[in-house]
């Protein structure tokens, strides 16, 4: 009789099988600041637009029952709207950046694109803007 090549492997109930592969979206998020690198920018409030997908991983399914499980959507539009209320961004680059270093504080977090939209600076557009990813290095410095 031939022997079979399969070992049998107990599965230790502690350790997940699966990872997920989780994304936030939040799609135009719109907040009056002001914003901008000339004076005339820096007189007056403008609607400026905010698009995020956040990618993150977790080994275990999000629990009904705890909102610490999952990456809450609700707590980063606030982080956004306190941070630009704390200060004047001159340029939608280094606003992009304040809003990645308050996000990435989430370990859970791997990747985000982030899209800022200035919605009536020219009359011919009807936005002008950046779209900015951003990926966490598991790489050792």
């Amino acid at each position: 009789m031939k022997r079979s090549n399969f070992k049998i492997v107990k599965i230790d109930k502690n350790k997940s099988l699966f990872n997920y592969e989780k994304k936030i979206l939040i799609n135009e998020l719109i907040l009056n600041l002001k914003l901008g690198y000339y004076d005339f920018e820096k007189k007056k409030p403008q609607k400026v637009k905010f698009s995020l997908e956040i990618d993150y991983e977790d080994k275990k399914p999000s629990s009904d029952k705890d909102i610490k499980s999952i990456v809450n959507y609700g707590t980063i539009v606030k982080l956004i709207t306190k941070l630009v209320k704390k200060k004047h961004y001159n340029f939608l680059e280094t606003l992009a950046e304040a809003v990645f270093d308050e996000l990435f504080k989430d370990k859970r977090i791997a990747k985000i694109m982030l899209k800022i939209e200035k919605l009536e600076i020219l009359k011919q557009c009807s936005s002008v803007g950046i779209q900015i990813t951003k990926k966490r290095s598991h790489d050792k410095l």
